[in-house]
């Protein structure tokens, strides 16, 4: 049947001419772009996907350059205080070298004061112009802020670190179970006479504590108070005291104490000579230790070190020194309060509390490094500069000595916490984060991105079938040319 209106064959032929065209053209886009997916209508699911995946990678990738600059941070810390430490062990040999009053003259103990003077200044200027990219490292401005801490309870807190999710505070409750003791040796009464307390035979006792150990000789009939007095003129080199067990009482007893709390401490009186069998009689012990003070933090058993606490959980790792009378009661509890403060550091790609760490970075100024309690008060490394109580020049060095040592301890923690923190959490996280960022990226690449071997052989096959289409197309509409003949 000839009919010339309507041209059948050519209207097919144009309409697979135009789908061939439309593949020629999606596999040029997909070469020229290098992506499978341009626009939604490429493929709906897909974009779906990718998009979530691209918003995943954004977050790793912003994760690992957080994990960078807090490594950063730290690193610039950490380089800070190891011209503390040096310094600090610089003014530990000047205190040991002025204790040397038989070798050096008053000048040149003067001297090693001058130095010393020098070496404080100098850490509390780097506490104050340490920094990175004009953000205060060590003058405090990161450490944890507290509120209502009793001082007669807590001598000194020492925050590393403080969870406080949703939270605008975290209370710190502290609950002493078991109290903090010294060694203690107790000499019953019957060591003489009710009625003048007085030894009944001449005794040599050999004293040791903590310290050392030293011999004292004692003559029968020696008054109980000559006894005590001699103990405690030796208790600097052998860390242990003396009492009357009734300070009223000449007859009531002798209790040997050491001068420090914990396990570590203790107290061993020993009868060394042949005479004063009744000493040993009478003695409660002959050896004793002291008890490290136990208490739950926060519904936690805190291990205990002598006076001092320390607690470590997901939410909260502190350090606590107690009072002595306060670490002595299991009667009370004291609460205080974390209102802020601390440096947080993002470092998932996701803005969740279990992905971010944070960690308090407190002074290291002279007024807060090296906190010893000594007699009733704290005493800090700026004690020990020209015209403080433990200067070395008024020749109160073992106070100078343990307040150095306690600054060296502090120092060597906060660097130990920094560089567990770089080591065991930023290191680990970036390599954890790259190979999320590696896996991510393929997946979202075999979604999106396009397959040149095969883009390149369907546009081979589009190429052809727009050579065919445009072929068969010219044929039907020469076709319809043929009805001219029928007209003769």
């Amino acid at each position: 049947m000839a009919r010339i209106n309507t041209n059948v064959p050519s209207l097919i032929s144009q309409a697979n001419l135009n789908r061939a065209y439309s593949n020629l053209n999606l596999r040029l886009e997909r070469l020229s772009t290098g992506l499978r997916i341009n626009r939604g209508s490429d493929d709906p699911a897909g974009l779906i996907a990718s998009e979530r995946l691209r918003s995943e990678l954004a977050g790793l990738r912003k994760a690992i350059s957080n994990s960078e600059r807090a490594t950063s941070v730290i690193a610039t810390a950490e380089g800070a205080l190891a011209e503390v430490a040096d310094l600090l062990n610089s003014i530990k040999g000047l205190v040991v070298e002025a204790a040397n009053t038989g070798g050096m003259s008053e000048e040149e103990i003067e001297a090693n004061q001058l130095q010393i003077d020098s070496a404080i200044e100098s850490i509390t200027r780097i506490s104050n112009t340490t920094n990175f990219a004009g953000l205060q490292l060590l003058n405090g401005g990161l450490d944890y802020l507290t509120s209502a801490v009793t001082s007669s309870q807590i001598s000194k807190t020492k925050i590393f670190s403080a969870f406080f999710g949703s939270n605008s505070y975290i209370p710190v409750d502290v609950e002493v179970i078991s109290s903090a003791q010294t060694a203690q040796i107790q000499l019953t009464a019957n060591y003489g006479t009710a009625a003048d307390g007085t030894l009944l035979s001449s005794v040599t006792l050999e004293i040791a504590g903590n310290d050392g150990v030293q011999v004292l000789a004692f003559t029968s009939g020696t008054p109980v108070s000559t006894v005590v007095d001699a103990v405690n003129r030796i208790k600097d080199s052998t860390g242990v005291s003396a009492t009357l067990t009734d300070i009223t009482d000449m007859t009531s007893g002798i209790t040997l104490n050491s001068t420090t709390f914990g396990s570590d401490s203790f107290v061993r009186v020993k009868r060394i000579s042949d005479s004063g069998d009744f000493f040993e009689s009478q003695l409660s012990n002959e050896r004793d230790v002291g008890q490290d003070v136990t208490a739950v933090v926060n519904g936690a058993l805190a291990t205990g070190d002598g006076l001092s606490l320390a607690i470590k959980t997901p939410t909260l790792n502190l350090e606590l020194l107690l009072d002595s009378t306060f670490a002595q009661q299991t009667t009370t509890d004291s609460t205080f309060y974390i209102t802020g403060g601390g440096a947080q550091f993002q470092i998932g790609p996701e803005v969740q509390f279990n992905q971010q760490i944070n960690v308090g970075l407190s002074s290291v100024a002279a007024s807060r490094l090296g906190g010893t309690q000594l007699g009733s008060q704290l005493n800090f490394l700026n004690s020990l500069m020209t015209g403080g109580d433990n200067n070395v020049t008024t020749a109160n060095l073992d106070n100078a000595s343990s307040i150095v040592d306690t600054a060296i301890d502090e120092i060597s923690v906060l660097r130990g916490q920094l560089g567990a923190m770089e080591r065991n959490t930023l290191q680990t996280n970036m390599r954890s984060m790259q190979v999320a960022l590696e896996n991510v990226t393929s997946s979202e690449s075999k979604i999106r991105d396009a397959d040149f071997a095969y883009e390149t052989s369907q546009l081979t096959r589009a190429q052809i079938m727009v050579q065919a289409g445009t072929t068969v197309l010219a044929t039907a509409n020469a076709n319809a040319q043929s009805v001219l003949q029928l007209l003769g």
